[in-house]
C-alpha cells in the first residue's frame, strides 16, 4: 500500500498538478491538506474520473483537508480533531482505508510568534498528542499523514539559524513533535533516511526551490502496529518544479501486506469536535 501526504495549497486552483500527480504515481491512498475551498466545491467528480474516492472537509478560503483512496472510498470515523467543540478550523479529517486508519491533518501554522496564533498552534498540538495517545492504547493500525508545520530537528531546514524564532521551528513546538514521537509514533521519513537532508516544502520567493533551501515540514507517522510494514518512503521533489505548482511536494510512504489484520474505528458520526 502506498500512502502519500500533498498540500495542494488550493485544490481547484492546482487541480491539474493534482490529477497529473495522481495518474503518474498511483498512490493508493491520499491525504490533501490546504483545499481552500468550501464543502460543496470540491472536485469530487473529477476525483471520481481519474479512479478515487474521497471524503473532505472543506472551509471558505482556507485550510480544509481529505482523504482520497484509489478505487474505492474511505470509510469516514472523525470530522475534527477531539478536544475544543469551538474550533470549527477545518484541519483534521479521519477514515479507515483497507483496515488502516489514516488521519489526515493541517497543523496551524502559528506565526507570528509568539502571539495568539502561536498559542492557537500551541493548544491544536496537545489537542493532537492527546488524540495520538488514544489512538496508540487502542493498538490501531495507524498512519497520522500531513502538513505538521514543524521541522523537527537542524536536518530538515536548510539554515537552522535563520528559523529560530519561527512558529516551525520554535523549541516549543519541537518539543511537542517529541513528545509526539515518545508516545510510540515512528518518523518514517526519517526512519528510512536518518542522515539525508530531505525536504518537502519550497518557497516561491528567492528561488528556493532552484537553491534547494527547503524544509521538511510534511511528515507521515505510524503508530506501533503498522510500522513494522513500512518497506519504502520517500517524496515526488519533481513536481514542485511543474507550472503552477504547490510550494510543497507529495511525500509518501509503502507499506507492505499485513498478515495479522487488525480492527479499525467503525464509521461515526460527522462533526466529532
Amino acid at each position: 500500500m502506498k500512502i502519500a501526504t500533498f498540500n495542494v495549497n488550493g485544490i481547484n486552483g492546482r487541480l491539474p498538478v493534482l490529477l497529473k500527480w495522481l495518474e503518474s504515481t498511483r498512490p493508493d491512498v491520499v491525504c490533501l491538506q490546504e483545499l481552500k475551498a468550501p464543502q460543496e466545491k470540491f472536485p469530487e467528480p473529477v476525483i471520481q474520473d481519474a479512479g478515487y474516492g474521497a471524503i473532505w472537509h472543506g472551509q471558505k478560503s482556507w485550510n480544509g483537508v481529505a482523504l482520497l483512496a484509489r478505487g474505492a472510498k474511505p470509510i469516514e470515523t472523525r470530522i475534527g480533531l477531539p478536544g475544543d467543540p469551538d474550533d470549527l478550523h477545518s484541519r483534521y479529517i479521519e477514515g479507515a482505508v483497507e483496515g488502516v486508519l489514516i488521519g489526515c491533518l493541517y497543523l496551524p501554522n502559528g506565526n507570528p510568534a509568539p502571539g495568539p496564533k502561536f498559542d492557537y498552534k500551541l493548544r491544536w498540538f496537545e489537542r493532537l498528542l492527546a488524540h495520538g495517545a488514544t489512538l496508540i492504547a487502542a493498538d490501531y493500525p495507524v498512519v497520522l499523514a500531513g502538513d505538521f508545520n514543524v521541522m523537527p530537528t537542524d536536518l530538515d531546514v536548510y539554515k537552522p539559524e535563520r528559523w529560530v524564532d519561527d512558529a516551525l521551528f520554535r523549541p516549543e513546538v519541537r518539543q511537542a513533535f517529541r513528545r509526539l514521537l515518545e508516545q510510540g509514533w515512528t518518523d518514517a521519513l526519517r526512519s528510512m533516511h536518518p542522515d539525508e537532508q530531505i525536504f518537502t516544502f519550497w518557497d516561491y520567493f528567492r528561488n528556493a526551490f532552484g537553491r534547494n533551501a527547503g524544509l521538511r515540514i510534511d511528515h507521515l507517522l505510524l503508530s506501533p502496529a503498522i510500522a513494522g510494514r513500512l518497506i519504502g518512503s520517500g517524496v515526488d521533489r519533481e513536481v514542485r518544479g511543474w507550472e503552477k505548482a504547490s510550494d510543497h511536494a507529495p511525500t509518501w510512504i509503502k507499506l507492505g501486506s499485513d498478515h495479522k489484520k487488525k480492527r479499525t474505528p467503525k464509521a461515526k458520526t460527522r462533526r466529532q469536535s
